[in-house]
């Protein structure tokens, strides 16, 4: 069995709490960074399409997009591959579909729906958080059979109880009529976590750390150790200098990022707001200086008006050089 650390073991087997219902009364590769340091193009193309993504740590970028309803990004998440098992960070709007259309992309079964068990929640702000019963349902109804593993701050253990509840008539229906239905697929396993070594298997070992994001008590980030490689997601943060420590030479760091010059024009009510929620491409610069991680991935950027090539921009003149990218939509690195 999986160990598990660093949590406070509130563990919710959503099921347990539901049972009272008749019907379940009874139911138990990723390219290589440019030389020259200069931002690299998207990997959702031929070179990622060619990799092999079923051996070896992988990152798959599901979703890179923020509240804005941008059609060309999702909401925000991010699938981590460890020999082809995929461990979800943030669960987005969009999340299941943009699953399958990586699985099917880059002929990755870990991403199909009945493969999704397992995931992390940052925080639990709605942009990070909608997919989430998309999660839950939708890849039972695709017949997974193992409940879904689900870590998170304090509410998430609360929030999947009542997202299991809310379908409550739903799970009559396909537990009790004459579609066939896993018995266990639908049922949640949720763990409010604190920071620490909060999960470990025979593939990969994820660490929480704190990072600040507005009036959040909790908020984190995330390390996945595997398969030689290490990669860090930063969550929605202020600048912090845990992610310098816990990248501190990684593979890949993933962190949002927004434009220092379009910030200027926000309104002082939304400057305020963004200045102790996020992070600029100023102080990103700054922080990727002293975490040196392999290559820096830009997600959940919100630029106001600025262009990907602006926003590289800034960050090579705060002084970056590292190797960069502004990450898309089923990009692979």
């Amino acid at each position: 069995m999986p160990a598990t650390h660093g949590t406070r073991h509130r563990f919710a087997v959503v099921a347990s709490l539901l049972c009272g219902w008749p019907a379940l009364a009874s139911v138990g590769c990723a390219p290589e960074a440019p030389m020259d340091g200069e931002a690299m193009p998207s990997a959702g193309g031929a070179a990622a399409r060619a990799a092999d993504l079923s051996s070896g740590m992988h990152l798959v970028l599901l979703g890179t997009g923020t509240p804005n309803p941008e059609p060309a990004a999702s909401g925000p998440a991010t699938a981590v591959l460890v020999d082809g098992r995929a461990y979800l960070v943030d669960a987005g709007p969009g999340l299941v579909r943009r699953a399958a259309e990586a699985a099917e992309r880059y002929g990755v079964d870990g991403l199909t729906a009945a493969r999704l068990d397992i995931a992390f929640l940052t925080h639990l702000h709605s942009d990070h958080t909608v997919g989430l019963p998309d999660l839950i349902h939708t890849p039972w109804v695709a017949e997974r059979e193992a409940p879904l593993k689900l870590f998170g701050p304090d509410g998430t253990a609360a929030m999947a109880m009542h997202l299991t509840a809310a379908w409550e008539a739903d799970l009559e229906n396909r537990l009790s009529g004459s579609q066939p239905a896993t018995p266990d697929g639908w049922r949640v396993e949720a763990v409010d976590i604190d920071p620490g070594v909060i999960y470990e298997d025979d593939r990969v070992r994820v660490t929480a750390f704190a990072v600040p994001h507005t009036g959040w008590p909790e908020a984190y980030g995330y390390r996945f150790e595997g398969a030689g490689r290490s990669v860090v997601i930063s969550g929605d943060t202020a600048p912090t200098e845990a992610i310098v420590e816990m990248c501190d030479g990684c593979d890949v760091l993933v962190h949002e990022v927004y434009s220092a010059t379009t910030f200027r024009d926000r309104p002082p009510e939304w400057q305020a707001y963004h200045a102790q929620a996020h992070t600029s491409t100023v102080e990103l610069a700054d922080l990727a200086t002293r975490a040196r991680p392999g290559i820096l991935v830009l997600h959940h950027q919100l630029g106001w008006g600025a262009t990907p090539e602006e926003m590289v921009a800034e960050i090579r003149a705060a002084g970056y050089d590292g190797p960069l990218a502004y990450g898309r939509d089923l990009d692979v690195y």
